[in-house]
């Protein structure tokens, strides 16, 4: 899951959102088909694009030119998340089922800024599109090395939802900026800002998916472990490794597993050995899954009732033959 807040710069956010509108309008102009993908939020489903605009652009009390007037909310599940909703719900299913999902994340969004007025998505004034495709552009390596074409479709499973939300609470009277670092370290611009954490957000859209759709996550799909192979430490690719071993095991392990690699990734563990004491009682199945001594050479083991089975058969074949 990947969950990304797009900066003003890309997002051309200190004007009018007409032009992030009509961009996001584009399947809908491609395709030509008789019913469009209409925008979304908390309350509708049936959301025309001028109705964005015109709630959007009207929102923006006290802000100066210079100020972001809305962000860019992306949400793009794996591809092997989207398999795993069109498994369980079908094609149709699924798209209902992402645009929820999207409700649930801006709630997220709304309570990580641990401002009093601000605790849910209907607090906030948004507006979602849900994508299907989507397309080559001039930074991709495909096609600078002349493989694909600026403009052509991406291969496989790529649905997402672009969420566009308002620099000011549905009000128009508190201002929340997502792109404020400080998180509570500065208290007076946190009590004007909200004091938001981006990376506890995006790790947020992984833990509702996981459990909203009981999706079994592989300690090596999360995002604390992408972010330790990109940016951590020794100690803390080992400890991942610690955890992998025993995330192998079973579903409960595994589960317990990606818990503590957040943990990993946060840095709250010096040494491997600090980060199973810390584990405590909640982790205990899995430290004696991790603490069992394990035989590699397990393949030619077989089990007492394999054997007997294998004698009942040499009995039945030996009595066989003698008949004849």
């Amino acid at each position: 899951m990947f969950i990304n807040i797009t900066d003003s710069k890309e997002a051309a956010n200190k004007g009018s959102s007409t032009g992030l509108v009509n961009y996001l309008e584009k399947e809908n102009r491609i395709n030509n088909k008789p019913e469009p993908e209409y925008w979304f939020n908390g309350q509708k489903i049936r959301i025309e694009p001028y109705e964005v605009m015109r709630s959007i652009d009207n929102n923006v009390a006290k802000l100066g030119k210079d100020d972001a007037k809305f962000f860019l909310v992306n949400i793009s599940p794996s591809q092997k998340e989207i398999r795993f909703l069109k498994e369980q719900y079908g094609e149709d299913g699924a798209k209902e089922q992402m645009k929820g999902f999207a409700v649930r994340v801006m709630d997220a969004y709304a309570r990580n800024f641990n401002r009093d007025g601000v605790n849910n998505n209907e607090d906030l004034l948004w507006f979602a599109k849900l994508e299907n495709y989507r397309y080559y552009n001039y930074k991709d390596p495909e096609v600078k090395q002349g493989l694909k074409q600026r403009g052509e479709r991406k291969e496989g499973e790529q649905m997402h939802v672009q969420v566009i939300v308002s620099r000011r609470d549905i009000t128009n009277k508190i201002k929340l900026s997502p792109m404020n670092t400080s998180r509570g370290k500065n208290a007076e611009h946190s009590k004007k800002m909200g004091q938001f954490d981006r990376v506890a957000f995006k790790q947020s859209g992984e833990s509702l998916f996981d459990s909203l759709f009981e999706f079994d996550r592989q300690l090596k799909d999360t995002m604390a472990y992408a972010n330790v192979q990109k940016n951590g430490e020794l100690s803390q690719r080992e400890q991942l490794g610690v955890l992998l071993e025993g995330a192998s095991q079973n579903y409960e392990s595994r589960s317990v597993a990606n818990e503590m690699a957040r943990g990993v990734a946060d840095g709250l563990f010096t040494t491997t050995a600090g980060m199973l004491s810390a584990a405590g009682k909640t982790a205990a199945s899995f430290l004696e899954v991790m603490l069992e001594p394990m035989y590699t050479g397990g393949a030619n083991i077989v089990s007492e009732s394999e054997i007997e089975e294998k004698k009942r058969r040499k009995k039945k074949s030996r009595g066989q033959q003698i008949s004849r």
